[in-house]
Parts: C-alpha cells; sequence; structure tokens
C-alpha cells in the first residue's frame, strides 16, 4: 500500500520511465507519460497505431511481462533534494481503458515492490543519507 504522500506525488507527476527486458534478455528504457490512479499505472501512447510496434510492448507480450518503472524529480538543487519512486512490477495490455491519451489500449502495472526516497516527511529527515526512504511489497 502506497502511503498518501507516495500516492499525491504520482498523481502530480506525468512523465516516467519503464524498463523492459526482451525474450532474448536484452533491456529498454523508454520514457513514457503515464496516469496513477491509487493502485494501478497505465501507460500508453499517443498513438494507437505506434503502440503495439514498441520495443516495450513488444517484450511484455512476447513472454516478459515483468516491468520497473521509475518517477523522480528534484525537489529542490540547493540543497540538492532528489525524490522519486521506482516500482517493480507485472504489466498487462488493457483495451478500451480511457487514459490520458484517450480510449484504447494502455499498459496496466501491478505494483509488487516499491521503493520511494524523499517524498514522505514520515519517513524520517530527508537530510540524512536515505532521508525519507521507504520500501514496500504490494500486494496486487
Amino acid at each position: 500500500m502506497f502511503s498518501q504522500a507516495e500516492i499525491d506525488y504520482m498523481k502530480g507527476q506525468r512523465l516516467c520511465r519503464i524498463a523492459t527486458v526482451s525474450p532474448k534478455g536484452e533491456p529498454e528504457v523508454s520514457p513514457v507519460g503515464f496516469q496513477f490512479d491509487g493502485k494501478y499505472i497505465y501507460i500508453g501512447s499517443h498513438s494507437q497505431d505506434i503502440f503495439p510496434n514498441t520495443r516495450r510492448y513488444r517484450n511484455i507480450t512476447g513472454g516478459n511481462n515483468r516491468v520497473s518503472v521509475m518517477i523522480d524529480d528534484l525537489a529542490s538543487i540547493d540543497p540538492w533534494r532528489p525524490r522519486g519512486i521506482r516500482i517493480q512490477g507485472n504489466a498487462a495490455v488493457v483495451e478500451n481503458q480511457e487514459g490520458m491519451f484517450g480510449e484504447g489500449k494502455y499498459f496496466r502495472i501491478t505494483p509488487r515492490v516499491s521503493v520511494s526516497w524523499g517524498i514522505d516527511p514520515s519517513q524520517g529527515d530527508p537530510s540524512s543519507l536515505g532521508g525519507f526512504f521507504s520500501k514496500k511489497r504490494h500486494n496486487g
């Protein structure tokens, strides 16, 4: 379960990176637009013609649906305060989903493990190494 601070952070962001692995073991990472509904992460494409032809689509539908998603930014440059959340999960293609790119196919990512830093003040001192650090297992 995500904390309220993590949920608010993810709902306030629009760009993430998704990492997938091909059936031959080749890693691939792409910057993508996303939405978070409080439980799932949805990733689509501005073009339904392009979406099924992307490497990430072929990787996920080609037998390896395990993905990693990174959502991060800088809360401050001075002092240096990066913040973000990394989510490992399983992706499935869902059809007729309404999302940020309209109706169509999207990846629905079910989180399994998340690690966040610099987001939730209840997790510690942000000026210390690992400040605001949280690691969770999710039952998705």
